[in-house]
């Protein structure tokens, strides 16, 4: 059974995969049911995986540009095969005239299934 040391490499695998437009990896670790709420894009919830496709292919949140992600106040909650992440995540994007801070509080399910764990489900709110 997996220890809390690598549900977070895995969760920090994911988003990763988000930030760098790696496509591959951000569709190995998120279920192809996935639901989602981000309230920035709109206020009505998004399911599937069409619509990050093209965000992920995009490189949508750091447009290629060196970045830095913190997760502050960390906290996982396992229960059997669903662990639950939440935290403030912290991007700092290098951005012409210098460095741009965003911040987004964020819950993640994710559920093990035989071919590993997988994402299922996002909710984002705003940091401030």
């Amino acid at each position: 059974m997996e220890g809390e040391a690598e549900l977070w490499n895995f969760l920090e695998r994911h988003l990763k995969s988000i930030y760098e437009g790696d496509w591959a990896t951000y569709e190995a670790t998120t279920h192809e049911e996935l639901s989602l709420y981000e309230w920035f894009v709109t206020p009505h919830r998004l399911d599937g995986l069409d619509f990050h496709r093209f965000m992920v292919e995009k490189n949508w949140a750091t447009r290629g540009r060196p970045y830095r992600l913190d997760l502050l106040e960390k906290r996982l909650q396992r229960y059997g095969d669903v662990a639950i992440f939440t935290y403030t995540l912290l991007l700092t994007v290098e951005e012409e005239g210098g460095l741009k801070h965003r911040a987004v509080n964020e819950s993640r399910v994710a559920v093990r299934f035989p071919e590993g764990w997988k994402v299922v489900h996002v909710h984002k709110s705003p940091a401030g």
